[in-house]
């Protein structure tokens, strides 16, 4: 559901118009190659002290799924990288706009793995793929700045966050934001986590809209919890036996369901209130894809903060089960499938308010509210 507006109405000047930041255009890709929970029967789990697990890979796998929702994830084949996702998705969004790529402003790109090529765990991080993006696009306008945000898994919200100011503040008008990820390219095959992760990409087109109605971005708000929580997500060795000196996603789950069930719930509620917005009025909540009992947990605390029992049903789209998570991601590739209308229970119109946000390294949180138009 693109949000059209032609010149007349983008120009018209109102006493009381405003500049808002609305999406015009969404786009996703996510890789062919669909990896079952059945594909790591063969595999052996090691602990992180290098001991083997006591329990079979079956039994891990089934208690994993319990907890993720996770049935099956997707792999980028050999010949791809994250920029050439970011790419194949934003030529989506580009259309589904109807804009002409070379009026776009800023091409922001949020990851944390760089192209990181098949058979390797290094990043390749210059050029950025913010650049890389715009020259697989064929965009020549050297007056359209192209740079990346390495912000954990919340860095694509971050990323709209700032096209948005960059937008109210005059300083753009179109913003080009993609979240990618090829996460199955840094896993520790020994470490159950390895699991969740996935690869995709996911895309927008944010643009200065003028009008009297609050629409697009109304408020966000965003949060790094840098002391005690630093390593919850880092960056370490095989659990296994094999040498490596290859560093791998490491992550203390229990301690990030912890973080993610106090912090994001208080986070939310406070953008709400910069937003002058109650939560009833909420159409839908669109969290990243982390952890299906996470998100779960993280929508009744949500609620529970305004006196509700439990989350109602249908407030929170999960697409864990077919696509795991594939971090910075998640979150456009929702929004996009429920524009688009992949999610039978899940629609998008007029005038709706939707909360985004999400929670990952740094450990940072953030979240924004908007009205679709």
């Amino acid at each position: 559901m693109a949000f059209k507006i032609n010149k007349k109405q983008a120009i018209c000047h109102c006493v009381m118009s405003q500049i808002r930041s609305v999406i015009i255009g969404s786009g996703h890709y996510l890789p062919t190659e669909h990896i079952k929970n059945s594909h790591f029967k063969k595999s052996s789990f090691y602990n992180q002290d290098g001991t083997p697990f006591a329990t079979s890979s079956s039994e891990i796998i089934q208690k994993f799924y319990d907890i993720t929702g996770i049935k099956e994830r997707r792999y980028m084949p050999e010949e791809m990288l994250s920029s050439d996702m970011a790419a194949l998705a934003a030529e989506k969004a580009i259309a589904d706009a109807g804009i002409d790529k070379e009026s776009i402003d800023q091409i922001i790109v949020a990851h944390n793995f760089g192209d990181t090529q098949h058979g390797s765990t290094i990043p390749e991080m210059m050029p950025s793929l913010a650049a890389k993006v715009k020259n697989k696009l064929g965009l020549k306008n050297p007056t359209c700045v192209s740079y990346d945000i390495i912000f954990g898994c919340p860095g694509w919200v971050q990323a709209m966050i700032q096209a948005d100011v960059y937008i109210k503040s005059g300083h753009a008008k179109t913003c080009l934001v993609i979240g990618t990820e090829s996460l199955s390219r840094n896993v520790d095959p020994s470490d159950r986590d390895s699991m969740i992760f996935s690869d995709g990409a996911g895309a927008v087109v944010l643009s200065a809209i003028e009008s009297e109605k609050e629409i697009g971005i109304i408020a966000h708000s965003a949060l790094t919890h840098a002391a005690a929580d630093l390593n919850y997500l880092t960056m370490g060795p095989t659990y296994g036996e094999q040498e490596s000196k290859d560093l791998y996603i490491k992550m203390n789950g229990r301690k990030i369901y912890n973080y993610a069930l106090i912090e994001v719930p208080k986070a939310i509620k406070s953008c709400l209130d910069k937003s002058k917005i109650d939560l009833k009025s909420v159409s839908q909540v669109l969290i990243h894809q982390a952890n299906e009992k996470m998100d779960v947990a993280i929508g009744n605390r949500l609620y529970s903060l305004y006196g509700y029992e439990a989350m109602p049903k249908n407030k929170m789209p999960l697409i864990l089960d077919r696509m795991g998570n594939n971090s910075v991601a998640t979150v456009p590739i929702l929004y996009d499938m429920i524009d688009k209308g992949h999610l039978p229970n899940h629609t998008f119109a007029s005038n709706q308010l939707l909360v985004l946000a999400s929670v990952g390294a740094g450990m940072s949180i953030n979240t924004f509210t908007y009205r679709l138009p």
